[in-house]
């Protein structure tokens, strides 16, 4: 017997419709979540408000708010502070990686996205605990 599929929602944050649409399929086909796709930050920060998703995937380059100022807004809300978010982005330096970390993201991937890293990342992300999260944060503050 097979367990039912996830009821899980993510919420996919990327300027780049050729990419969602991919992405939105494999997340729903592939691990059974819900999904819901914002086009830019602004956008992304209204859906995520309207409707508190348990994962967020973002890129970082956008128009408007891009992703680092989202996942800042995000971990400074009491509200949405514990929501997982997965970074998914072509800023590949160190740098832009340890400030995605910096900023509060769980977990920093690179396009292209191999699916399966994508969908490790978001379970995982799903799975961290609020203790876990901070002090994977002040880990990373203290070094």
């Amino acid at each position: 017997m097979t367990s039912p599929p996830s009821t899980y929602h993510v919420l996919l944050i990327d300027d780049d419709p050729s990419l969602t649409a991919p992405l939105q399929e494999a997340l729903e086909l592939l691990a059974g979540y819900a999904v819901t796709v914002a086009s830019d930050g602004g956008a992304g920060l209204e859906a995520l408000w309207a409707r508190r998703p348990d994962c967020v995937v973002v890129d970082i380059r956008m128009p408007g708010v891009d992703g680092y100022q989202l996942i800042r807004a995000v971990r400074g809300d009491p509200e949405t502070t514990d929501i997982p978010l997965v970074v998914l982005s072509a800023l590949a330096q160190e740098t832009q990686t340890l400030a995605g970390f910096l900023s509060g993201a769980d977990a920093y991937l690179y396009k292209p996205i191999d699916l399966d890293e994508l969908l490790a990342a978001v379970k995982q992300a799903i799975e961290l605990t609020a203790t876990e999260r901070q002090r994977r944060l002040t880990d990373l503050t203290v070094e």
